[in-house]
């Protein structure tokens, strides 16, 4: 107590030593009296007498209290002092434990232990996928003074410094990145992590089942991808990146479901196919590449059954038990038509005949079907011949000059021609009638024009009988469906009442003559071949008269040079291009009064002339 204190006059004094204590706490057989501020002698200890008032009971463990928190607080102060200006207790960065360390000391550790992983390869792993990246090459760096910043100062918390001492902190490092190339590597990376999911199945290797077990497709979360590398990058571990997963319908379960109930079975044994008196086998290796699976609802599998391939299988084991039908025909004799009878066929109703087989495979015993036949009647019988009205030509062309080679092609084509029939409404198409004109067909390579040069080709000079036909079709005021004519004039042909025909190597139409018959009547075609000529007629019953008008040539182009090939080069003296028009005039047969009336116009390019190298210099 200070020595300046005076206690007033008027103070009562305690009335006890507990209510004296409350107001200077005392150590108990100290020197101080707990009723006066005089220093005195202690006086003998005198037996232990308990004469203290119930409220002193507590006074003891106060003082223990008091006496420890005093000891906290003292370490506290020391301990603050102490660490002053030091990294906190516990801090690791990036797995390296600088706690209690000067800036300095941490740096200098941070640097020794962090940067040799700096230039290495940062492993990845993101879902099912493990990859690397450059740190260098994708923009990441390490902020030195930031890292040490992150790990803050000394807290002033005791709890807090306290724990310190039994825990560690990781605090990370701070990153510098160059943008564009970090969004590149989480780019790159995103290609190579993003998986499509793959669902479930059954493949065959011949007749060989196996399961393919469903997994899950994965893409990756750029953004969070980004914020891991950044955070996770120098730790000198995996980064985790974090992908979406693309869920799959099919379960291990439902594959292998569908693999013991119909795969196994399906490819045990063969299967008979019965017909009239002959049976088919469909062998386990068809069965296989025909079967498929699916993915169903509830993770399994639903099979398919491609039956166009049974139906390949089978066909040939079973043609002996049909009859190819005939369609009837027109045939010219002694100059005029005559109808040959149709003949109805008989063959296997392919559409239905494998309904079944799917239940069939499933099964191990019995494992066969039978087959149903029914007639396939002709797409002309004979009563529809008799009935198109087919007694006179309608219209009829020829022409001339053809080499012998082309003269080849020519017949053949005219042949598969002959007789073929239009009835009301249908379109005849000269590519989709013959097919296509290879030599497997009889056909022979023959001159053609390319580019303007003559050339050769497996079916050259078919465009003379498309000539043919198209004007004898136009002569017959048949409705013109599609034709072209030759980029170049040929002198053999009426200008701009011609047609070209062209197939690639593959047989495929890519220039076609195609006509419709437009009238109430049916028609058919008549080809008639020499050595020399080609004539096509149409018959029909005849409504119209035909006139052509041929217009002028205008807009003349002379011919311009072009260098022949090295080899087999032929020269020529090229033509002049133009522009010219035919209008075809179209009458009743009967009054002759004209019914309608159309203009063609054709440009027609300049033919060059094609200049053969020299032979070369005498060497």
């Amino acid at each position: 107590m200070p020595d300046d204190h005076k206690w007033p006059q008027e103070h009562s004094w305690p009335e006890s030593h507990g209510e004296l204590t409350e107001l200077i706490p005392t150590v108990p057989g100290g020197p101080w009296d707990a009723g006066t501020e005089q220093f005195r002698p202690a006086e003998p200890a005198e037996p232990a007498v308990n004469t203290a008032p119930e409220g002193r009971s507590w006074r003891k463990p106060a003082i223990i209290a008091g006496a420890v928190v005093g000891a906290l607080g003292l370490l506290y102060g020391v301990d603050l002092l102490m660490s002053s200006g030091e990294v906190p207790r516990g801090v690791t960065v990036a797995g390296v434990e600088v706690g209690g360390m000067s800036q300095t000391e941490a740096e200098r550790t941070l640097r020794e232990q962090i940067e040799p992983r700096l230039s290495k390869p940062v492993q990845v792993r993101a879902g099912s996928v493990e990859d690397e990246i450059d740190p260098t090459k994708s923009g990441l760096t390490l902020d030195w003074p930031g890292t040490l910043d992150q790990a803050g100062d000394q807290p002033l918390n005791p709890i807090v410094r306290l724990t310190s001492l039994f825990s560690t902190r990781e605090v990370g490092v701070v990153t510098g990145t160059n943008d564009a190339a970090l969004d590149a590597a989480v780019e790159q990376l995103k290609g190579k992590v993003t998986r499509p999911p793959v669902e479930g199945g059954i493949k065959f290797d011949g007749a060989t089942p196996a399961m393919v077990d469903p997994v899950p497709g994965q893409e990756l979360d750029a953004g969070k991808a980004r914020a891991a590398l950044v955070a996770d990058w120098a730790g000198g571990k995996a980064v985790e990146l974090p992908v979406t997963e693309t869920p799959v319908k099919t379960t291990p379960e439902g594959v292998k479901a569908a693999f013991e109930e119909v795969a196994k079975p399906a490819v045990a044994a063969p299967v008979v196919v019965k017909g009239e008196g002959k049976d088919a086998k469909i062998e386990p290796a068809v069965i296989a590449s025909a079967l498929t699976f699916e993915a169903a609802e509830g993770g399994g599998l639903t099979p398919k059954l491609d039956t166009a391939k049974i139906v390949e299988a089978v066909k040939p084991q079973l043609a002996s038990t049909e009859k190819e039908g005939k369609d009837a025909a027109v045939v010219f004799e002694s100059g005029a038509p005559t109808v040959t009878p149709s003949v109805d066929g008989m063959g296997i109703k392919y559409d239905t005949a494998f309904a079944t087989l799917l239940d069939v495979l499933k099964k191990p015993d019995p494992r066969e079907i039978k087959v149903e036949y029914a007639k396939t009647p002709a797409k002309v019988t004979t009563e529809q011949a008799n009935q198109l009205g087919i007694k006179e030509v309608i219209g009829e062309f020829t022409t001339k000059g053809f080499a012998a080679d082309s003269g080849v092609n020519i017949r053949v084509t005219a042949q598969k021609v002959n007789g073929a029939i239009v009835k009301p409404g249908e379109t005849f198409s000269l590519n989709g009638h013959t097919g296509p004109r290879t030599a497997a067909q009889g056909y022979v390579e023959a001159g053609v024009i390319k580019d303007g040069a003559p050339g050769r080709e497996v079916g050259g000079g078919i465009s003379q009988f498309a000539t043919t036909l198209y004007n004898a079709s136009y002569f017959a005021a048949l409705k013109d469906a599609g034709h072209k004519e030759h980029s170049y004039y040929i002198s053999r042909y009426p200008a701009a009442r011609e047609a070209t025909v062209f197939q690639d190597h593959a047989g495929n139409s890519v220039i076609d003559i195609k006509f419709t018959n437009d009238s109430a009547t049916g028609i058919a075609i008549q080809t008639i071949w020499t050595p020399s000529s080609i004539t096509v007629k149409i018959w029909g019953t005849k409504k119209y008269t035909v006139e052509s008008v041929t217009g002028g040539r205008t807009a003349e182009t002379p011919p311009f040079e072009k260098q022949g090939p090295a080899t087999n080069c032929k020269p020529s003296n090229g033509a002049p291009g133009f522009t010219t028009s035919d209008t075809r005039i179209i009458r009743d047969a009967a009054t002759g009064a004209e019914v309608r009336r159309s203009t063609r116009t054709v440009k027609y390019n300049p033919q060059p002339k094609i200049i053969c190298p020299g032979p070369p210099p005498a060497g």
